[in-house]
C-alpha cells in the first residue's frame, strides 16, 4: 500500500464506544474510576477495535535492528559490534524483552532492518534463527546509517523504504490475527539520532533533550551534545518534513518502528512503544500521520530526558 493511500485510511477513534466502554466500567461492582489508568486503557482497546469486548490474546513484540555511522564519533560506552552480538542473544532468549515477552504471552519478531552484519551468509544456526527467543527476519535496506557528523544518515529514497518494511510487516501480522504489537529497538549509538529527531520536531535545544544513553561519563555527554549540534548543522533537516528529518539525522530502526505505527493505526491496532528510540519512530509517525496517537500507549518514561519531551 502506498503511503498516501495508508493515511487516507487511519482514522481517529470513535469516541460513542469509549463511552459505551465507561458505561459497562461504571456498572462493574467496584468504586467507579477505582482502577485508575487500566480504565483509560480498557477504554482506549474498545475505541481503537470497535468491540465491547476486545481479546488481545495473540501478541507480537518487533525488534528493530540498526547500526548508527555516528557510533564513530564515541558517543557510546560500547562499540557497534555489540548491536549484532545482541540481535543473537535475542535470538536465543537471553535478553530483558524476552523474559517480559515470555511473561506477557508474547512473540518476539527480530528484524534486520539495517545492521551492519551479514546474518544470512554465513547463515544463522537453525537453533538461533527460530530459537526460544524469537523469529529472525531479514529485511535489510542498508548495512547501517552513515556518519550523521559527516552527512546525511541515509537518502531519502532509504528512509522510505525503512517506513515500508514497518507498514509490511504491520499488514502481515494484522492478516495473521495478531491484536496487539509492541515495539523494541537495538542499535549502538542509537540514543544519539534519536535525540537529534527530538530537538528537531520538539524545537527544543540539543542540550534538553540529550541524555546518557549507554551510560557515558559528563565529558563523553558534552561532547554527544557537540555531535549532535553539528548534525543538525550540517543536514538541516527540515522540522515540517518528518521524513526528511528521518533521512537526514535518524536511523533504519526509527524508520521500521515508525512504518509499524503508521501500519498499526490503518489496522486498528493498538501498539505500545518502548523507550527513548521507539518513541522518536512514533513521533516521526505522529508527524506524518497525527490520528496514528490514538493507537499508541507508551510503556514507560525513561531516565533519558529526551523521551518525555517527545511524549
Amino acid at each position: 500500500m502506498g503511503l498516501e493511500r495508508l493515511l487516507g485510511s487511519v482514522t481517529s477513534v470513535n469516541g460513542k464506544f469509549i463511552e459505551q466502554a465507561q458505561k459497562r466500567l461504571d456498572s462493574l461492582t467496584k468504586p467507579q474510576g477505582s482502577l485508575g489508568r487500566l480504565e483509560e486503557f480498557a477504554r482506549m482497546l474498545v475505541a481503537i477495535t470497535e468491540n465491547p469486548m476486545p481479546d488481545i490474546d495473540k501478541k507480537v513484540i518487533f525488534t528493530f535492528a540498526g547500526d548508527h555511522g555516528v557510533a564513530e564519533e564515541g558517543v557510546s560506552a560500547y562499540p557497534k559490534e555489540v548491536t549484532g552480538q545482541m540481535v543473537l542473544n535475542f535470538l536465543r532468549g537471553g535478553a530483558g524483552i524476552n523474559v517480559l515477552a515470555r511473561h506477557a504471552g508474547a512473540e518476539i519478531i527480530v528484524v534486520d532492518i539495517g545492521v551492519d552484519f551479514d546474518f544470512v551468509n554465513p547463515p544463522i544456526p537453525p537453533l538461533v534463527k527460530g530459537g526460544e527467543g524469537g523469529l529472525f527476519i531479514s529485511k535489510k535496506v542498508i548495512m547501517g546509517t552513515k556518519n550523521i557528523r559527516k552527512g546525511p544518515a541515509m537518502t531519502r529514497k532509504e528512509a522510505e523504504k525503512c517506513i515500508s518494511v514497518g507498514v509490511e510487516l504491520a499488514d502481515e501480522y494484522a492478516n495473521r490475527g495478531y491484536r496487539i504489537f509492541g515495539t523494541g529497538d537495538m542499535g549502538i549509538a542509537s540514543t544519539t539520532p534519536s535525540s537529534a529527531i527530538a530537538a528537531v520536531l520538539t524545537g527544543r535545544s540539543v542540550k534538553e533533550v540529550t541524555g546518557k544513553g549507554t551510560g557515558i561519563s559528563d565529558e563523553a555527554l558534552k561532547h554527544k551534545i557537540n555531535v549532535i549540534k553539528d548534525a543538525i548543522s550540517l543536514n538541516k533537516p527540515d522540522p515540517l518534513d518528518p521524513i526528511d528529518v528521518l533521512s537526514k539525522v535518524g536511523g533504519t530502526e526509527i524508520g521500521g518502528i515508525a512504518g509499524l505505527i503508521l501500519g498499526s493505526a490503518a489496522n486498528r491496532i493498538p501498539v505500545v512503544i518502548d523507550g527513548l528510540i521507539s518513541t522518536a519512530g512514533a513521533l516521526i509517525a505522529y508527524c506524518i500521520e497525527p490520528k496514528t496517537r490514538d493507537y499508541m500507549f507508551a510503556a514507560h518514561n525513561s531516565v533519558e530526558i529526551g523521551h518525555k519531551a517527545m511524549l
